[in-house]
């Protein structure tokens, strides 16, 4: 089998390039990474040498290239499906899909707002009336998804999913800005800091030295 090759942005500001590297990460698959730091003079020229799109993230295997988030996830699912990557039951596999469609096309507000920052903390700022919609309509589906089928672990749908990817960088958002949530909200944005590749994710993100003017609108 050919080895999968994951091209991402900046670990700090990236989240899309989050998600699928986190899938890959937290299931134990084996990947290699190629960082490219985003907005540089020769970013573009760099990116557009790995990702049709010009954008992060983008997957090879072999001659194969996918440059989308969720569509990456999805050709990992079909690759290792012993990693169950989805709920194994319709249901809450359909639900899941559902959330995760929705994070993907949605909540701009949230990002345009809230910029994903591993590095600082900017508590308070960015809650406009937008953004707090947004972030009403999140906890919402995390407060359905851990009553309706988180039982059998401290995650959306129990044990780890694509699903949780696709969140992971909002609780990052929530703690950066310290928006107030719920019990059931707060545990699980804590059980999700704590999964092994969030960590070692964060903790790369925080050592990284660019920085970027348009992820840090709240920085003096």
């Amino acid at each position: 089998m050919s080895s999968l090759t994951l091209i991402i942005g900046n670990k700090n500001y990236s989240s899309w390039s989050m998600r699928p590297w986190l899938v890959l990460r937290q299931a134990g698959i084996d990947f290699k990474e190629v960082r490219i730091p985003l907005y540089q003079e020769n970013s573009r020229e760099q990116l557009l040498r790995w990702s049709p799109s010009g954008l992060v993230p983008a997957l090879h295997h072999g001659q194969l290239r996918l440059w989308d988030s969720l569509a990456i996830a999805e050709y990992i699912n079909e690759m290792f499906p012993e990693k169950n990557l989805w709920p194994r039951d319709r249901a809450p596999r359909a639900v899941a899909r559902s959330i995760s469609a929705e994070m993907h096309a949605g909540f701009s507000a949230l990002r345009h707002n809230m910029p994903m920052n591993c590095r600082s903390t900017f508590p308070g700022k960015g809650l406009t009336t937008e953004s707090r919609a947004d972030i009403e309509r999140i906890t919402a589906l995390w407060r359905q998804c851990r009553v309706d089928y988180g039982a059998d672990g401290a995650l959306l749908f129990g044990h780890f999913t694509i699903a949780d990817a696709m969140y992971a960088p909002v609780t990052l958002r929530f703690k950066t800005y310290g928006v107030p949530l719920d019990p059931v909200c707060a545990a699980y944005v804590d059980a999700v800091a704590s999964l092994p590749a969030v960590v070692e994710w964060v903790s790369a993100g925080q050592r990284e030295s660019e920085r970027l003017p348009a992820f840090e609108p709240y920085t003096a």
